[in-house]
């Protein structure tokens, strides 16, 4: 198993995160909504909306896992946070990666991840809105467009909650 690299703005991305005070805060249905169409869309047992804190990754939002969060050095999330673009993973067992990952070899039994990075818009990102299945698959470019799509819908969401957060004049 590969642990993902520290992205080289690893401090002020942790810090943008906490600057929202949304880690260990109770579900809500605008984040809920969102990954419930996407594990029904996806026809996913497993699909998340995962931050990724320093050392772990929280899960906001989820449906198929009852864990609220997982170490950082076993997640997916850590590795699709490194860039901008979608990152999917058509077979974790035959990702050099992955292959070995306690979360592949043992419960949830991951075999396909997507992942779409959740990026404020100077560039931080602060984890993903990802979709987990038990068996391979690929994505084709719609489902990547729906995907990207929901993504956008997160970030509205969050946007919204860093600007009420801002204290105003």
């Amino acid at each position: 198993m590969l642990a993902a690299p520290t992205p080289p703005n690893e401090a002020e991305r942790i810090a943008a995160l906490y600057a929202l005070l949304i880690l260990d805060t109770p579900r809500e249905e605008r984040y809920d909504r969102v990954i419930e169409f996407a594990a029904a869309e996806f026809d996913v047992p497993i699909a998340l909306m995962s931050l990724i804190d320093s050392d772990r990754q929280w899960f906001k939002s989820g449906v198929g896992l009852t864990a609220c969060e997982t170490g950082r050095d076993v997640s997916f999330c850590s590795h699709a946070i490194l860039r901008a673009e979608i990152m999917v993973v058509p077979d974790a067992l035959a990702d050099p990666r992955f292959a070995d990952n306690p979360l592949v070899t043992g419960p949830p039994h991951i075999r396909f991840y997507a992942g779409a990075p959740l990026l404020l818009p100077n560039g931080y990102a602060l984890g993903t809105l990802c979709i987990i299945d038990t068996r391979p698959r690929r994505l084709d470019d719609v489902e990547m467009a729906i995907l990207s799509t929901l993504r956008g819908l997160v970030m509205q969401e969050l946007q919204s909650q860093a600007e009420a957060e801002v204290p105003h004049a």
